[in-house]
Order: C-alpha cells, then sequence, then structure tokens
C-alpha cells in the first residue's frame, strides 16, 4: 500500500484508510506522550509501548494507534520484529470519521477473541474517551470520561490524565478552553 494509506486485514477482507488527520494523530502523539512515564525503564516502568504496530493473529492484520505489553508478559522487546503475533495487554483505537465503523466492530471483535485486557476508544472529536475490560468473553464498557475531565483509567491509575491535553488545549487550572 503507499505510505499515505493503512492497510489492514479482518476476516479475509482488506480495509485501506488513509492516514491519520492532524486532529487523530495529535491526541495520539500527545497520549502517547503522557503515558511514557510507564514505557519500560521509567519512573513508574513496567510497559513495552507502541505506535502504530502491527498485528498478525492468524490470517488478521490489524494496527491499533498505540498498544502496550506488561513487561511480565513480554520480558524481551523482539526490537527486529516486523511485526507482532502476541497480543498486547492494552490498545488503544483514537476514533475517527472513517476508521470508527471498524475500529469499533470487526477490529474490537479480533481484540477481544485475542483476550486483550484492556481497550481504550478515544475520540477526539466527540473528545471521549471509553474504558473497556476484557470480562473473560467480551470487552465490558467500564467508564467513559468527557471533555476536559482528569481521569485515572485502567490499566494506567496511577497517571491522572488531563483530558483537555489530548484535545490540543491546556490543561485544566490554565484557562478554560485556551489552546496550545
Amino acid at each position: 500500500m503507499p505510505d499515505h494509506q493503512v492497510a489492514e486485514i479482518i476476516d479475509g477482507v482488506l480495509y485501506v484508510s488513509p492516514r491519520p488527520a492532524y486532529r487523530h494523530a495529535r491526541a495520539a502523539f500527545t497520549l502517547g506522550g503522557e503515558l511514557y512515564p510507564f514505557h519500560h525503564g521509567k519512573t513508574r516502568g513496567g510497559w513495552w509501548l507502541l505506535s502504530e504496530p502491527e498485528f498478525h493473529f492468524g490470517d488478521d492484520v490489524v494496527v491499533p494507534d498505540l498498544a502496550g505489553w506488561r513487561v511480565e508478559r513480554m520480558p524481551i522487546f523482539p526490537i527486529d520484529a516486523e511485526f507482532g503475533t502476541l497480543a498486547p495487554d492494552w490498545v488503544c483505537e483514537v476514533l475517527s470519521p472513517s476508521t470508527k465503523r471498524l475500529d469499533r466492530t470487526k477490529k474490537r471483535r479480533v481484540y477481544v477473541r485475542e483476550r486483550v485486557k484492556h481497550g481504550w476508544f478515544l475520540d477526539p472529536i466527540a473528545r471521549t474517551l471509553e474504558v473497556y475490560e476484557h470480562d473473560g468473553t467480551d470487552w465490558t464498557l467500564h467508564t467513559t470520561h468527557h471533555d476536559r475531565e482528569r481521569v485515572r483509567a485502567a490499566p494506567f491509575e496511577a497517571l491522572a490524565l488531563d483530558l483537555a491535553l489530548l484535545w490540543g488545549e491546556l490543561p485544566n487550572g490554565y484557562g478554560a478552553g485556551d489552546s496550545l
């Protein structure tokens, strides 16, 4: 596929999506930066975090916006791998008009089948963060956060995440609606 497109295969069907728009890319990049303290060797440690990793689960090929594994499940990071086959412990899909339906249906079913414990749907247009947890058979909605909330969301509860940052605003306390 050309570099300006993302290709995924689910249930034998090829899905081609455009590269993320700036609003989407900013939200994903900012979230990754906020979670960086959890990355192996940093202050909170214990995780390997990646942006847009490719996974091959049987015949399915999916590319979440962000994914992470607990270091105890993957003690050695496979630095030379071109794609992963070990399901992550957490995925985040940043929803956009062109991918929202695929993310919420077919990709979600793949993540559930592969027993990804935690899933987030981040919607920078609706300004929401939905937090799901695997209950043994499906993902159950744990909570939905909105707008400028400051949240602690599984599996990264140790971090008070200010959602305003993900929408390109200054965090709470810096003036409501101020943009970065």
